[in-house]
């Protein structure tokens, strides 16, 4: 059994800093909710508030006029064990235009944790973390049903997640190409470890994963990293690498292990050269390592250019320099180095089990469409969005820009948001006007079956 790395997770470099961006991502389909609600003192839930970013948003965003006759009542459901100072200033923050309470438990059990039945749910990368910590998909037809049991009727549940493949299937086989010493490497290390102590689903015969390099087939772990592998597999495989690459790079680059530390998080993190196509400029500082070759160590202060304390360099300059150095690091790690050792563990630890896109869009809308109705049966509600607008997608056109300068087949980085309505299933109309709103974004298939669960004498 997969267990939940609560030490990692609740680690302050990683919580209060690396875990805590986008809060006004993570909010503004909450607003957007609370603009449609009825209720006269809302009361809005927040899964899983990590740092507190979206709670600080939502603070400073009803300190204005709008919500001023209206008080927002904040719950915050976080897992036993994981605690986070920014959190403790946000709910401080929260406290000054309406209630703020933490309670700690797990999402599965909202019917206990909650003081009384939510107008507003909200929830980044729940999903992902319920599938690959709490019982894979059984636990997620949990919690869908327990999210429609305790979300009043024409209630919302506000859902942010990675997006996952344009594809109907992420089965689907497709054959992508590796060239990049840094990528093979890291395919090297990473996916027979996820495959083996993951919990995904690529487990039926056709999704075995055929690698090939020389035109000889080859087990992931042999790898050579000095010769372009073709490799045949799932597409949501190669999405689950991709993802796990990313969060990888960044892990590294906050650890200081490379010898320097761009900065994340901030208004120097986003100073855009064009930012419609993700070229940026990065600010970074100089961090002594023992490791790693002295060339390489002013390979990027030559390249650069100080800027007050620190100092920067173009985005794609900083990208290949990093790729470079990722390569050695991955190398020394393999090579049992105990700073680079160190560094990789606790990255996989924290998130080498997880899958972060096991079910496509159509699947998602689907399996909360049909879960949901199974919720009260005295009172069936399903949770469908009633708006085609309530459907977000972000892109991420930082990591577009690096994918599509490494990879020869690149998969789509963004964030998929979706705004729920827990809509009664005795309003036809409501549900006439949403399912038509959304009709495009399911499969025929899966639609038919969000109509079966609708209709009377259903089991």
């Amino acid at each position: 059994m997969t267990v939940f790395a609560t030490e990692h997770k609740s680690a302050p470099r990683y919580l209060d800093v690396a875990a805590n961006t986008h809060g006004e991502e993570k909010a503004f389909l909450v607003l957007r909710a609370l603009e449609r609600v009825r209720a006269q003192r809302p009361h809005v839930v927040e899964v899983g508030p990590g740092g507190g970013a979206a709670v600080s948003f939502l603070a400073s965003h009803l300190r204005g006029n709008q919500f001023e006759s209206a008080p927002v009542d904040l719950t915050l459901i976080e897992v036993p064990g994981v605690t986070s100072h920014t959190l403790s200033r946000a709910v401080d923050e929260f406290n000054e235009v309406g209630t703020c309470e933490l309670v700690h438990g797990f999402a599965q059990d909202l019917g206990k944790l909650l003081p009384r039945s939510a107008d507003v749910v909200s929830a980044s990368a729940l999903v992902h973390e319920v599938y690959s910590y709490g019982g894979g998909y059984s636990g997620l037809h949990s919690l869908i049903r327990v999210l429609g049991s305790v979300i009043e009727p024409y209630g919302y549940f506000v859902y942010r997640d990675v997006f996952s493949v344009r594809d109907r299937n992420l089965h689907e086989r497709v054959t992508h190409a590796y060239d990049a010493p840094s990528w093979l490497r890291f395919l090297r290390m990473f996916t027979p470890y996820y495959l083996e102590h993951g919990r995904h689903p690529y487990h039926h015969i056709h999704d075995q994963l055929v690698v090939r390099q020389d035109s000889r087939q080859v087990d992931a772990a042999d790898l050579d990293v000095g010769t372009c592998a073709v490799i045949s597999a799932p597409i949501g495989l190669f999405r689950e690498i991709q993802r796990h690459y990313i969060t990888f790079r960044d892990h590294v680059w906050r650890s200081g292990a490379l010898g320097f530390t761009p900065v994340l998080d901030g208004q120097l993190s986003a100073e855009w050269l064009d930012a419609r196509t993700g070229h940026k400029l990065v600010h970074y500082t100089l961090a002594g390592t023992d490791w790693l070759p002295k060339t390489f160590q002013g390979m990027l202060d030559a390249l650069s250019e100080p800027y007050a304390d620190h100092r920067t360099v173009d985005g794609d300059i900083f990208d290949s320099c990093t790729d470079v150095a990722l390569n050695t690091f991955l190398a020394a790690a393999e090579a049992g180095d105990m700073e680079c050792s160190r560094v990789w563990n606790e990255w996989s630890v924290r998130e080498g089990h997880e899958t972060y896109a096991y079910l496509t869009a159509d699947e998602l809308l689907t399996e909360f469409a049909v879960n949901s109705v199974q919720a009260e049966p005295a009172r069936p509600t399903v949770l469908l969005p009633s708006r085609p607008e309530d459907i977000v997608v972000r892109q991420r056109h930082y990591y577009n820009r690096y994918l599509t300068k490494r990879l020869a087949n690149p998969l789509w980085d963004a964030k998929q948001l979706v705004l729920f309505r827990n809509i009664p299933v005795s309003d036809s109309r409501m549900l006439a006007e949403a399912l038509a709103g959304v009709r495009e974004s399911f499969s025929k298939h899966n639609l038919a079956r969000v109509y079966a669960s609708l209709a009377p004498g259903r089991e």
